[in-house]
């Protein structure tokens, strides 16, 4: 015979950061996109890597220690995010290298795609906003 059994009660909020399961689920998959997002800026000019890289860091520090000691721990990204986490700003020469560097691949991309000048000025805007996103970034000099 079939029993009813009353329904399993949600769990409580993590005592450690105070959210629930879905709250830490979320922030998880959106610290996993912002990596996504950041390998791929090293590969396509005008997507910066380094705020997507802080983003996930500060992702995983809320919703996963575990997460969050591996991306401290990693040998590219770990350096990045401690000196982050230490000072809260980017050093100026990082700055002028990362917009450097985005300025030439944006410039040779879009010199590449002028034959389609709507793709051309597409990824000119891209990268102005990537380029904008890194120098509101605090700089320390």
């Amino acid at each position: 015979m079939w029993r009813m059994t009353s329904p399993r009660p949600s769990l409580p909020p993590s005592p450690a950061t105070g959210m629930g399961r879905l709250q830490r689920s979320a922030l998880v998959a959106a610290g996993v996109l912002a990596l996504v997002l950041a390998a791929l800026g090293v590969l396509l000019p005008g997507l910066p890597t380094t705020p997507f890289v802080l983003l996930a860091a500060a992702c995983f520090a809320k919703a996963s220690p575990r997460l969050h000691t591996w991306l401290l721990a990693h040998r590219w990204m770990g350096p990045m995010v401690r000196d982050w986490e230490a000072n809260h700003s980017l050093p100026l020469k990082a700055k002028c290298l990362a917009i450097g560097m985005m300025t030439l691949m944006v410039s040779a991309s879009a010199w590449h795609l002028s034959a389609r000048p709507w793709l051309a000025a597409l990824v000119v805007g891209c990268g102005l906003l990537g380029g904008w996103v890194v120098w509101r970034i605090p700089t320390r000099r």
